[in-house]
Formats: C-alpha cells, sequence, structure tokens
C-alpha cells in the first residue's frame, strides 16, 4: 500500500467523521432555530389577541355599555374580538389559528376540539403552568401550538357564567341557556390556543443545511487536492528521486550525480544524509580500488 493511499484512505475517514459531526450538530442547530423562529410567531399571534382583548374591555365595551342592556353586543366581548381580528389574518394566512378552546362555552364555535381538550386538561392537571408548547400534524402539515390556560379569576366574569338566571337576558336571548354556564372562580375553563404552520420554516432549514453541507464538502475536496499535491511535490517527488538513485548505487552505478536539495524541513535533511552516504560510499570504493592497485 503506498504512501499517497494511506494518506488518502486516512483523509477520507477523517472527512467522513468530520462531515458526519458538523452535519449532526448544524441539523440541530437549524432545526432548533426553525422551531424557535416558528415559537416567536406563535408568541407574537398570542400577545396580539391578547393585546385587542384588553382594547375591547377598556375601550370598546364601555363605550356599548347603555346599548348592550338593549341587545347583547358580541363586539364587546374579548373573545369576540380576538377571533376577529385572527380571521383578518387568515385572509392572507389561512394556515395560521388562534382559538379560545372552551369546554362549555357560550358560542358553540368556540368549543375545543378533542386535541384542544387535551390542552385544557393539560392545564387543569398542571395549575401552576402558564404556557404549554407542542406540536402536532395538521391537515396542511405539521404545526407548532403554544397555549395558555383561561382560569377564572374575575368574580365579574361569573355575571355571565354562572347560572342562567344571574346572566343577563340579552345573552340568554342571543345564546340560550344550555351553554356556558356553571362556570367557578379559579377554575381552568379552556385556553388560548394559537397554532402556526412550521412546513415553510422547516424547509427553510432544510434548504440552509443542504447548502451548508454542499459547501463543507466542497471545501474537503479542495482541501484533499490541495494536500495531495503538496505531499505529492514535497514527499512523493524527492522520496522516488533518492529511491531511483539508491537503486542504482546498489546496482554498483557510483557516478549517479548527487540530489538536487532545497528546503531545511525532513525530506532536504534526507536528500542531504543521502548525498553525504553517496560520497562517503564512492570515496570508500576508490580507496579500496587503489589498494588493491
Amino acid at each position: 500500500m503506498g504512501l499517497r493511499l494511506k494518506f488518502n484512505l486516512i483523509l477520507i475517514l477523517i472527512t467522513i467523521v468530520g462531515l458526519a459531526a458538523s452535519g449532526y450538530a448544524s441539523n440541530k442547530l437549524l432545526q432548533n432555530n426553525a422551531r424557535e423562529e416558528v415559537l416567536n410567531m406563535a408568541r407574537m399571534m398570542m400577545e396580539s389577541a391578547i393585546a385587542v382583548r384588553s382594547y375591547t374591555v377598556s375601550e370598546v365595551r364601555p363605550l356599548m355599555k347603555v346599548q348592550q342592556r338593549r341587545k347583547f353586543i358580541a363586539q364587546t366581548v374579548p373573545a369576540y374580538a380576538a377571533n376577529q381580528y385572527i380571521k383578518k389574518l387568515q385572509e392572507t394566512h389561512p394556515e395560521y389559528s388562534y382559538k379560545e378552546a372552551t369546554l362549555n362555552p357560550t358560542n358553540p364555535a368556540n368549543r375545543a376540539t378533542e386535541w384542544e381538550a387535551d390542552v385544557v386538561s393539560w392545564f387543569r392537571a398542571n395549575k401552576d403552568e402558564k404556557e404549554l408548547i407542542g406540536e402536532r400534524m395538521s391537515p396542511t402539515g405539521p404545526q407548532l401550538y403554544f397555549g395558555r390556560p383561561i382560569t377564572i379569576t374575575n368574580p365579574n366574569c361569573l355575571a355571565c357564567h354562572s347560572t342562567p338566571a344571574a346572566a343577563p337576558q340579552t345573552l340568554i336571548d342571543s345564546y340560550g341557556s344550555s351553554n356556558g354556564f356553571g362556570w367557578k372562580l379559579n377554575e381552568t375553563v379552556g385556553a388560548q390556543i394559537v397554532a402556526v404552520p412550521m412546513e415553510l420554516t422547516l424547509e427553510r432549514a432544510a434548504n440552509t443545511f443542504q447548502t451548508f453541507m454542499l459547501a463543507l464538502v466542497g471545501i474537503f475536496l479542495a482541501v484533499a487536492v490541495v494536500l495531495n499535491l503538496m505531499l505529492h511535490y514535497i514527499v512523493i517527488k524527492p522520496v522516488r528521486v533518492m529511491s531511483g538513485a539508491a537503486d542504482k548505487i546498489s546496482l554498483g552505478d557510483l557516478d549517479v550525480e548527487e540530489i538536487k536539495v532545497s528546503g531545511s524541513d525532513e525530506i532536504g535533511l534526507l536528500g542531504r544524509s543521502f548525498n553525504r552516504m553517496h560520497r562517503s560510499l564512492s570515496n570508500a570504493v576508490q580507496l579500496l580500488d587503489e589498494t588493491d592497485d
């Protein structure tokens, strides 16, 4: 096995190990960054919905207080306002969603689906937790969901959700007396859930990973070519010259020209040593010939 082959086998092994380690680390980093990007979008949607709720409570509801006595106005309900805001967003981004999923809602549109009910149940079982982040497969692809519990901490909320008798008549006229009642103080009745698609972000991460790996392979190949050229001209070629000269000398040809040596590295030192050996051997043979004469 030649020196070049040994060198390249070691180089290939190092390249494979380096590419595998770099690929694993970079892919994991890109996937984590993609997930964090999606999570940031989900948090932004959640904060936007909360801001709309707060605006509705502080700005809209007081203006409609008198009209609310004659007719129930859905626009004064924070959940309705937040949902309408998200609906506008969904006109251009239909895969994004926000829902105040409730186990027993006044508005049937807010009733939790099976997987949303699992989120609400998780918050009920983990009362100290304020956030839940998870992933699920939707009909449009993988989604990241971000949830926060809806817990009744304000006694004023029970005016519309304790019993039908205590609720405003305008509310009963709009939604009936079958749903949205029986809520209790400090009870988690639902969850605010934002779902954001991951497919596009993951696809960008995959494309970035592919580009990075192709660039890395190109760099390794370029390094391999340069190292092989250096190995050939700095090591293999001088050694072959010395090997050829040694073969001629071993066959009795002492008139071989001395090897041209340049540089002070190990190959240069070897070449100088070879030339000294050649001269010493020639002198020794010449002395033997003169002695025999």
